[in-house]
């Protein structure tokens, strides 16, 4: 049986001279998303040796949560400023094998 739910990894470089904004507005994001409901899990790491680059990994129940945190307001000012800080890349997945 196909899982409902939604796993998306995002890879997100900082522009020159962002990192520190770039890092204020993506820890902005995990509060707000955590609390979302169907919100399994939504956390930011940093790549070791390129302090610039994080990963977002966030993961929802189901179609319908993962539309809402898209709707959000978070998600919404998160929109309005990326692109001027940062070049993003989402991978959204699909289970193969996990637990």
């Amino acid at each position: 049986m196909a899982s409902t739910r939604v796993k998306v990894m995002a890879v997100i470089t900082a522009r020159d001279g962002k990192e520190h904004e770039l890092e204020q507005l993506l820890r902005s994001m995990t509060g707000p998303s955590r609390a979302e409901p169907g919100n399994l899990h939504y956390n930011l790491w940093r790549a070791r040796e390129r302090p610039g680059e994080f990963v977002i990994d966030e993961m929802y129940a189901d179609t319908e949560a993962a539309a809402a945190h898209r709707t959000s307001p978070h998600y919404q000012r998160y929109l309005g400023q990326i692109n001027e800080l940062a070049t993003r890349h989402a991978i959204p997945l699909e289970a193969v094998d996990t637990i």
